[in-house]
Parts: structure tokens; C-alpha cells; sequence
């Protein structure tokens, strides 16, 4: 049997115990974690990429706020890491002393000796060095936390609460906004929100030296107040102020995943950063934008525009039958607004064109293109998609939205017009004179293309 090392005895005369059950993941799982949600990644999906349950991984996320609890720098060298844990546990295993040890890792013997005392696993009541458990301690002990800012000075706070979520009056004093509670997300679209000063952060931050320019304690900045609203644990301002926020959100959000979207559909190839050269200089035809304009009770009509004439198609989206039943959560499209639909007019639009004048399509990332890979069989189309947020990369179709909008207004239902109806307005838009195309009508410049390519 083997001897048990003296170091290990050591911490059983010391008789520390566990602190409360291990943490769900190691440092190591916390930093992919946070490095996947850095590169726009789901919290599920970060999760699977560390290794952990995905519903530790949401959680992870909420309980940060959105935002990383920990340097993402690579640990020095100077601390043990869990791999060098792993082999201690083996070699005292197999018998070995903790000069042995030592000699095996290359490190100093008081390194080991001082690891097997402080983190030896005392819960079963005899003491047993476990890489697991150490890794636990050691991380637990490798905390330095700081009081936040906010919340050792009151004066501090109370200027920042006061800017971000301070009460609007009337001219009366009295107090001015609907009574809204906090429910711990986001407020939903079309729903009252929080009254207040509503501040942002930066200009809190920034006016601070205007109000206090020779009290250097009434400094914080910018980044310091998001964390306090965001992050669980910093101590100063309630997590309900996010509502006082511009955007309202009760999460942080990290840059790359508003910025690429989270369309599952959406693959990088697919992105307009991957289209051709030549569509950009509109020097071929055959080259469409598309978009969907909106009306009442989810009505819609779809539009196409060809980037080199400018020539316009309107796409009839009819009301499926029931869509006057109560819409059911998660249930199929009532409207003609869905990727079947959607993928349907299209196809059935475009194919009545000559074969010259189907390259490509380019569209936002909206849930009714759901079905493009479909579309891409049933038309030949190469489909791509804009960055979130990005309507000017569809330039040619925003601008072109609006001609529309002159037969079909905002605020009416869309659904009521006619399939014909739609082409007549199609063919008054398509013999407008353009500026752009020297005064010629779209027709004229899309007709002298196909006369020059027969």
C-alpha cells in the first residue's frame, strides 16, 4: 500500500473544509465559453463548443449579464494548471514523494507540497488529492474581488441613479408616465415602457466633470455603469435600471452577434460579402433585390427590383385560408408573408423570365427566406443575404420600397389587391422615366438588353 504523503497529512490536521458545491465548469470551459459568445455564438451553442450542458451555458450568460466575468488572457505560467493537477494526482498515486513529483513537473518541491495542503479534498473526511477538487480551490482562491465604485460611494450612486432612472414631472410635480413593472426582460414590442431621465451611460459618465470639475471622487465611467446594471455580484445598481436604458435590454449583447444576426439559415458563404464583383457595378442584368412591404393584419406585398435597369415585379401574397383565427404560438404562417409563400411567388414570378435575367438575389436576413435553398433549386437564382441591420447594402430596393408606397399606404391592408391589380402598378411603375437611366423607363432599358443579347 502506498505511503501517504506528509503534505496530505498536513491538511487533514488543518481540518479546512469545501466551500460549497463546485462550480458546473473549470476557468477553461469559462473562457471558451466567453470566446464562442465573443464570435457571435448562441449561448447553447458556446456551451457545447466548452464542453458543458447548454443550460449551464445560458445560465452562464444571465448571471454575467452578457458580459465575461473573467480575463480571457491565457493564465501564467507560474500557477499550476489543470493538466499538471492531473499528473500530481496520478504520480501520488503510484507511490511517488514530492521531490518525485516535483522533478517529473519541473517544479519546485514547495510548489507541490503547498498544493497538496491547501487543496486536498477533505469532504469524504480523510484527506485525497483530487485534480478536480484542487482546480476548484485553486480557482475559488485565485479570486480578487474589488468593490465596485458605485457602490462605496453613495453620493456616486445617487447622481448616476438619479440621471439614468430620475422620476419625469409635470409642470405640477407631480409624477408623469404609465405604471410599468419590471418582469425581468426585455419590454415587448407595442408595450409601454418605464418613464425616466434615461441618461445613457456615456453622457452620465462625461457629465460628471462638467458638474464636478475639482472632485476627483465623482469619477466613473461609462463602461463601469453598464457593468454595474449588468453583471450579478457588482453590488451598486439594480438590474431593473437597464429599463431606464435606450434599447431597454436586460441582457448585454456581444458585438459580433448583433452584427452577424443569428439566422440559423444564414451561412458565411451566403453572406453579400461573398457576392460577385459584377453585380455590385450593375454592368449585367439580372441581378434582383427583393423585400417585403407591410400592411395591417400582417398583410404584405413582395418586391424585386433588377439592380442594372431598375425594373420592378410585385409579388402577390394573398391571405392563406383561417388567417382571421387567432394566431397560435409557434403555430404555421396564416398570411402570405411565409417562406412557403414567400419561396412560391417568387419562383412562379421569376421564372417567367428569360433565363439571362436570373443570376442572383439579394435580400435581408427576415425569416421568410427561410426556404431559399429550395428557391435556388426551383429557379437557378443565387441567393444571398445582407449583414442584420444593414438595409443600405440593398440600396436599389430601399429607394425603389417607396415608389409603391404611393398605391399601396402605410397602415392599410395590403392583402385586399389583386394579383392583376399588382401588375398594373407594377407596369405605371416600370414607364416612369429615371433619372439615373438618362430618362429612360426602366421597360426601355431592360427591353433594349434583351434586343442587344438575341
Amino acid at each position: 500500500m502506498p505511503r501517504r504523503s506528509p503534505a496530505l497529512n498536513r491538511a487533514a490536521a488543518a481540518g479546512r473544509r469545501g466551500k460549497g458545491r463546485p462550480p458546473a465548469g473549470r476557468r477553461e470551459h469559462l473562457v471558451r465559453f466567453w470566446e464562442a459568445i465573443a464570435r457571435g455564438a448562441s449561448s447553447e451553442r458556446a456551451a457545447v463548443e466548452a464542453g458543458v450542458l447548454p443550460g449551464i451555458g445560458v445560465r452562464w450568460f444571465r448571471k454575467g449579464g452578457g458580459m465575461s466575468p473573467l480575463d480571457l488572457a491565457p493564465v501564467s505560467g507560474r500557477y499550476l494548471s489543470f493538466t499538471e493537477r492531473e499528473e500530481i494526482a496520478v504520480l501520488l498515486a503510484g507511490g511517488c514523494g514530492v521531490r518525485e513529483i516535483a522533478r517529473q513537473l519541473g517544479r519546485a518541491p514547495s510548489t507541490i507540497s503547498r498544493e497538496l495542503q491547501r487543496n486536498a479534498a477533505l469532504r469524504t473526511g480523510r484527506p485525497e488529492y483530487r485534480a478536480s477538487t484542487a482546480q476548484t480551490h485553486a480557482d475559488r482562491r485565485a479570486r480578487r474581488p474589488k468593490a465596485a465604485k458605485l457602490a462605496v460611494n453613495p453620493e456616486l450612486r445617487r447622481y448616476v441613479q438619479d440621471r439614468l432612472a430620475g422620476l419625469v414631472r409635470r409642470p405640477d410635480g407631480s409624477v408623469a408616465g404609465p405604471q410599468v413593472g419590471w418582469r425581468g426582460r426585455r419590454h415587448g414590442p407595442r408595450r409601454d415602457r418605464r418613464w425616466g431621465k434615461s441618461s445613457s451611460p456615456e453622457q452620465i459618465s462625461c457629465r460628471l466633470r462638467v458638474d464636478f470639475p475639482d472632485d476627483e471622487s465623482m469619477r466613473v465611467s461609462h463602461e463601469a455603469i453598464y457593468q454595474s446594471l449588468y453583471v450579478q455580484g457588482r453590488g451598486a445598481l439594480r438590474r431593473e435600471l437597464t429599463a431606464c436604458l435606450r434599447t431597454g435590454r436586460a441582457l448585454r449583447v456581444p458585438r459580433n452577434r448583433t452584427s452577424r444576426g443569428n439566422r440559423s439559415f444564414v451561412s458565411d458563404e451566403l453572406l453579400i460579402s461573398e457576392r460577385p464583383a459584377e453585380v455590385a457595378d450593375r454592368a449585367v442584368p439580372g441581378h434582383w433585390e427583393g423585400d417585403l412591404i407591410l400592411g395591417v393584419d400582417r398583410s404584405a406585398i413582395g418586391t424585386l427590383v433588377e439592380r442594372s435597369s431598375r425594373f420592378t415585379l410585385l409579388l402577390h401574397l394573398p391571405p392563406i385560408e383561417g388567417h382571421n383565427s387567432p394566431r397560435a404560438k409557434a403555430g404555421p404562417p396564416i398570411t402570405g408573408a411565409g417562406a412557403g409563400a414567400v419561396r412560391n411567388a417568387i419562383a412562379d414570378t421569376i421564372t417567367t423570365l428569360p433565363e439571362q435575367l436570373r443570376r442572383s438575389l439579394t435580400w435581408d436576413q427576415g425569416i421568410e427566406m427561410a426556404q431559399h435553398v429550395q428557391l435556388r433549386l426551383d429557379t437557378g437564382l443565387q441567393i444571398y443575404f445582407c449583414d442584420p441591420r444593414s438595409p443600405w447594402q440593398r440600396g436599389t430596393n430601399e429607394n425603389t420600397n417607396g415608389l409603391p408606397r404611393q398605391y399601396f399606404p402605410r397602415g392599410t391592408d395590403l392583402a385586399r389587391h389583386s394579383a392583376e391589380e399588382l401588375s398594373a402598378v407594377a407596369a405605371a411603375l416600370n414607364g416612369r422615366p429615371r433619372k439615373t437611366l438618362g430618362w429612360r423607363t426602366p421597360a426601355e432599358a431592360l427591353t433594349e438588353y434583351l434586343t442587344a443579347a438575341a
